[in-house]
């Protein structure tokens, strides 16, 4: 089986050259020290698969090919390898809709050693998975980026399902040669998912930023299970194997983290669609292009962006009455630069277009848009970012976006409803707004599972209200200075791990009621957001 290999761009200059002679590596560009590595590594066996049942990867002839600066490195793979099929099992799934969620689902795994032949059974019954479908496979590469840290081979398989019937329950089940999920030995492995209706009818959404690895991650996922929710948005810092979060190539980075994280989430994402875009801890500098080439290798999100190999975590879809918009605020950030304006003013420019598109189609009441840094957060830590006030809060008025969920401050914040960034409708819990007319909420839900943030006031949240008329706090410039503000807007505020639930009505009258939720699943806030037909 021929497959497709993305691994990573060129080393940093301050990659130490291990095993290159140092006449040799003067005359090789670093493209060409960093396919050197590649290839003697591979030879040698000494490639680590960073999963829990990590080990050395044996055989050679894994990579292929040399790499080009500037974009990754796209190898054919044939996926042989030494280690006995039967005696590796898959992990980390993790699903994510294509374009349009009626009819498409991709289907995303890891393996801890490349493996022979891989594939996806898919079938109506648990007991009947007669399709079968090759997978992709997706290699990346890690050099060692310091001296604690060895070289890391992850290998990514993914299947696409298309021509789905909508609303519809399938069965499925990933393996490759020696391990099939049709076998009863393996039947505990087959997982199932569900397609979007082909008419609106009621259903739950979830939502939250900034996850990482550690228990309160674990917890949160958990009880979002037990909402039954038709998909989950996650608004960027997925992991954390970039603990610096500034799209450098000098920041600390452990590609291990990535298999911890999809074995940790694989509970929830094997069967609800887990829909990503970037953070500034997902900017992973050794990986072109713009550090996004990892995330080409875990993910395979709807493509349907200005450039989906460039700016992967821009997208849109559709699901019942509601239309999704994810956005990279890395594009615009003030506060980290590093990607700021990598695409040059296509994604506004989409965004644009595209909220245009939604606003006017048959069937979508509610428009709902998420991404990672905030536009209105009074945190210590990272406040508001002006570059996505400056770029898009024009576009969201005009368009008359229904909701705004981010991430980026790691606790749960809620704004008044909104107009121009001003209060235009008071919104303690319980309350409703027509956003079309009254203004638009954003929500910070940033309190997925890392470690938290504080405000510079008390909390204040459903049951525990501590009102104020105003908070001090700043925005990020665009010369990256923290210019003062005294706001007026800041209406629920809690510290603490949490998400968010959003159920939707379709009818004469839709709505969508919101929830959040702690990690303990007490109700710490609730609103509800509502819409006139007449637009």
């Amino acid at each position: 089986m021929t497959g497709t290999s993305r691994g990573a761009g060129p080393l940093p200059s301050h990659t130490p050259r291990v095993g290159i002679p140092e006449r040799l590596a003067a005359r090789m560009s670093m493209p060409e020290q960093h396919e050197y590595l590649r290839t003697k590594l591979t030879r040698r066996g000494l490639l680590r698969s960073s999963a829990a049942t990590a080990g050395v990867i044996a055989g050679s002839g894994l990579l292929s090919g040399s790499a080009q600066a500037g974009s990754p490195v796209l190898l054919p793979s044939p996926a042989a390898t030494a280690v006995d099929g039967s005696m590796v099992a898959p992990f980390g799934r993790h699903l994510a809709f294509g374009a349009d969620p009626r009819s498409q689902m991709r289907v995303g795994w890891q393996v801890p050693f490349a493996v022979r032949r891989p594939y996806l059974r898919v079938g109506l019954k648990p007991w009947d998975l007669g399709r079968k479908i090759e997978a992709e496979v997706r290699d990346l590469h890690t050099p060692s980026l310091s001296a604690k840290l060895p070289a890391v081979q992850q290998f990514y398989l993914h299947a696409a399902l298309d021509g789905l019937r909508p609303g519809t329950t399938y069965y499925y089940g990933v393996g490759h040669d020696g391990f099939d999920p049709a076998d009863p030995r393996h039947f505990s492995t087959v997982g199932t998912f569900r397609t979007a209706p082909a008419r609106p009818e009621p259903f739950v959404f979830t939502a939250f930023g900034d996850q990482g690895v550690s228990y309160d991650a674990l917890a949160n996922d958990q009880l979002i299970l037990g909402q039954n929710p038709a998909f989950h948005l996650h608004a960027g810092d997925i992991c954390y194997a970039d603990s610096d979060g500034q799209g450098s190539a000098d920041d600390t980075y452990d590609a291990r983290v990535w298999d911890q994280f999809l074995a940790q989430t694989e509970s929830v994402a094997k069967s609800v669609p887990w829909m990503v875009t970037t953070g500034n801890h997902d900017m992973e500098a050794w990986y072109s292009p713009h550090g996004y080439g990892g995330q080409n290798a875990r993910w395979t999100l709807p493509g349907n962006g200005p450039d989906a190999r460039n700016a992967p975590g821009v997208y849109s879809f559709a699901y019942g009455n509601v239309a999704v918009v994810a956005l990279d605020a890395n594009d615009v950030s003030y506060e980290i630069p590093a990607n700021q304006g990598y695409t040059d003013g296509a994604q506004t420019r989409w965004l644009d277009r595209r909220l245009g598109e939604l606003r006017a189609a048959d069937g979508i009441d509610f428009v709902v848009v998420f991404f990672h840094h905030c536009a209105f957060s009074t945190t210590n830590s990272h406040a508001s970012d002006g570059g996505v006030r400056d770029a898009w809060l024009p576009l969201f008025d005009k368009h008359r976006v229904d909701l705004v969920v981010n991430g980026h401050n790691h606790v749960y914040e809620r704004t008044d409803a909104l107009k121009g960034g001003r209060v235009a409708k008071k919104m303690p819990p319980g309350e409703s707004v027509d956003a079309a007319r009254e203004g638009i909420v954003y929500v910070t839900a940033g309190g997925a599972g890392k470690a938290l943030y504080d405000f510079p006031v008390p909390d204040s949240y459903e049951g525990h209200e501590h009102r104020l008329d105003e908070v001090e706090t700043y925005h990020w410039t665009k010369d990256r200075a923290k210019e003062k503000d005294t706001v007026t807007w800041s209406r629920v505020r809690y510290t603490g791990f949490s998400f968010i639930a959003v159920a939707v009505e379709p009818g004469r009258h839709p709505r969508m009621k919101v929830t959040a939720l702690a990690e303990s699943g007490e109700r710490v806030d609730h609103f509800e957001v509502t819409r006139s037909r007449a637009r």
